[in-house]
């Protein structure tokens, strides 16, 4: 244990331990009110009695990647830890509804901690995506308890993900059904179901109905993918219980939030952040240049991680950074440390689509609108961005704006930097032959080379009753695309694009207005973009001098 201790100590820079004699208590029975028991293994430092304890709830194991990074490490500087199998998974018992059931289980975990002689009645929480939901899950009625939380690259409601602009997010809800339907085979069969994942997928992904999409993918139907597919319509009673964004004003503890640019919970993370900052409290930020799986996030949340719950719960500070909020500016490839999320004195500033595929600051002059035709039987791919499956993150755009289903419009030469951090909206003009249809919008950095650079971006899904349409017919869109933070350096230019679909990242429109799961009639779009004084589309960047 100590050798790899210190190999993962090193990995992930951190500090020197205090000791490397650990005791690990395995496959504890920890009792749920419903007599379903959850596997529990627990760490401490030997001879060290009455630390605080670190509660990670995890549904991928509680050895192998998580036990390593949470496990020895945090233990072997100043922690206890209890790294807990949820519901359903290795060796746990009942069966996994993911969010259903993890306030309760939770709940009913930190009351067993709380019998447990070694427990000294100070908790934290850690840990990334799902392992972060389940602190939101618990942490509104924790108690004085908890000291101190570090949700990473997650969010206190998966609704919103799952339906990023009222679609359907495809590549994630599939690859992860895909995922947790394998991980518990034998090694060999794990390598294996890895190495050909990308493949199946592919294949599968390109089917309809896609409620047949779990079986194809894994030999059976996924009960829970199911429902996603069922539950979709917004306002569905389905995920209230599953979501817990209304609770998160009420979370007193501190708390570090860290998140990836191009990860594909940051929205809603931030509104999580938003919440506690309306509500009096103080949190930390950090955003950096991460996808969902960076192992350069898992480095960095490590050790942030350690410096926040030393700070909280041992009393050490020293190594706690004065600004609130830290993050990466791509393009400048440094930090910048603020205040707060927007940055103070962000300012927006709003580039008009124009006749020809011109972006520029001033208004636009009257033209007809530039159309494009989306044809769902060859669905506009996904290049890159936020997204669980394939390559994420950024790529070179120039064979996707190629397509004729693909709109750019771009800027001048810009005659000096531009840091553009926060918000970043499409306002757009548009028009479909279809009452059900899509917009995505995506905001490329196009160097002097020709490369088209993805920033941000977003999708929206359009259907009769939303939104309203306007007097001559057209509609007015306002996509709030994913959070930036970029330099466009002097010489570089702007582009947007505008298309309607990214498949598989977002479930293709069949444009019919059918059940999402069992629709399989395509039919074609004509799409309209406007850009004239009465129709004035455009891009709001919010640019911090």
């Amino acid at each position: 244990m100590s050798l790899v201790s210190r190999l993962v100590a090193r990995l992930l820079d951190l500090p020197p331990a205090d000791t490397h004699d650990i005791v690990i208590e395995r496959d504890l029975k920890v009792v749920m009110p419903d007599r379903v028991t959850l596997l529990t293994d627990h760490y401490a430092p030997r001879g060290r009695p009455g630390l605080p304890t670190i509660l990670v709830r995890s549904p991928y194991g509680r050895a192998g990647l998580f036990g390593a990074l949470f496990g020895a490490p945090f233990a072997e500087r100043g922690f206890q830890v209890v790294i807990q199998s949820c519901r359903g998974t290795f060796g746990s018992g009942g069966y996994l509804d993911p969010f259903a059931t993890e306030r309760a289980d939770g709940l009913a975990t930190l009351a067993w901690l709380r019998e447990q002689p070694w427990y000294s009645g100070e908790l934290a929480t850690v840990g990334p995506s799902y392992l972060g939901f389940v602190q939101w899950a618990i942490a509104a009625e924790a108690g004085p308890d908890l000291k101190a939380m570090v949700p990473q690259v997650t969010t206190a409601d998966f609704r919103g993900e799952t339906y990023a602009g009222e679609s359907f997010t495809l590549d994630t809800a599939l690859a992860w059904t895909y995922m947790m339907a394998n991980q518990e085979k034998s090694p060999l069969q794990v390598i294996a179901s890895n190495l050909r994942s990308k493949s199946t997928l592919r294949r599968v992904f390109a089917q309809l109905p896609l409620s047949e999409a779990d079986a194809r993918a894994i030999g059976k139907t996924s009960p829970f993918y199911q429902q996603w597919l069922a539950h979709n319509a917004p306002g569905d009673a389905y995920w209230p219980s599953r979501g817990f964004r209304d609770k998160v004003a009420q979370v007193t503890a501190p708390v570090h939030l860290i998140g990836g640019l191009y990860d594909i919970f940051l929205p809603w993370q931030l509104d999580d952040y938003a919440a506690l900052r309306a509500a009096g409290r103080a949190p930390y930020l950090t955003i950096g240049p991460w996808v969902h799986t960076s192992s350069g996030l898992v480095r960095a949340s490590a050790k942030e991680s350690l410096i926040w719950l030393q700070a909280h719960l041992l009393g050490d500070r020293r190594a706690l950074r004065e600004a609130p909020v830290r993050v990466f500016v791509t393009g400048a490839e440094a930090w910048r440390d603020f205040s707060e999320w927007p940055p103070p004195g962000a300012k927006p500033e709003r580039w008009y689509l124009g006749a020809g595929g011109i972006l520029a600051a001033s208004p636009p002059l009257a033209s007809p609108p530039t159309r494009y035709r989306y044809d769902p039987a060859d669905p506009t791919p996904a290049v890159a961005g936020p997204s669980l499956y394939g390559r994420s993150g950024v790529a070179d755009n120039r064979a996707l704006e190629s397509r004729p289903d693909v709109l750019t419009f771009t800027s001048e030469p810009l005659r000096r930097d531009r840091e553009v951090i926060g918000p970043v909206t499409a306002e757009l003009h548009v028009r479909s032959s279809l009452a059900h249809t899509d917009f995505f919008a995506r905001l490329c950095d196009v160097p002097p080379s020709g490369k088209s650079i993805n920033v941000c971006d977003a999708l929206v899904r359009v259907r009769p009753d939303s939104p309203a349409l306007e007097a001559d017919g057209s509609l007015k869109l306002a996509l709030a695309l994913w959070p930036a933070a970029h330099r466009f350096r002097r010489g570089h230019r702007l582009r947007l694009q505008i298309s309607s679909g990214a498949h598989p990242r977002f479930a293709r429109n069949p444009g019919t207005g059918e059940p999402l799961g069992t629709a399989i009639r395509l039919v074609a779009a004509d799409q309209s973009v406007y850009h004239d004084p009465e129709h004035p589309s455009a891009v709001v960047l919010s640019v911090v001098d």
